[in-house]
């Protein structure tokens, strides 16, 4: 069995994947994210990667970091895309860690 990749890039198609990917994030929980996902809906990417570069440690920033590059549509699309969404999951990983911990500490204490 082959697979044909469809390799054409559109606004339509990256449009779609950003939206996975900001499905995935979720609602903002902090100043910094909610400050991060308005930059980035006006427009202002160059916030967004200013908020990245200096919250090196925190996944929702650097996921949304990279999206704005995306909408450029060049060759470095897909992995900026691949680099966004293992971002998110990451960013979802480390939540939920920290709310089953805390669920287990209030189990246990």
């Amino acid at each position: 069995m082959t697979t044909t990749i469809n390799t054409e890039l559109n606004l339509e198609r990256v449009n779609q994947a950003i939206n996975a990917i900001l499905a995935t994030l979720g609602e903002p929980e902090s100043d910094l994210h909610s400050e991060a996902l308005s930059a980035f809906r006006r427009g202002d990417y160059q916030v967004v990667k200013r908020l990245a570069a200096t919250n090196l440690s925190d996944y929702y920033c650097k996921a949304l970091g990279y999206l704005g590059g995306a909408l450029k549509l060049t060759p470095n699309t897909d992995t900026i895309l691949a680099e966004s969404a293992r971002a998110a999951a990451d960013f979802v990983r480390e939540r939920t860690l920290a709310r089953l911990g805390a669920e287990i500490a209030k189990a246990l204490g």
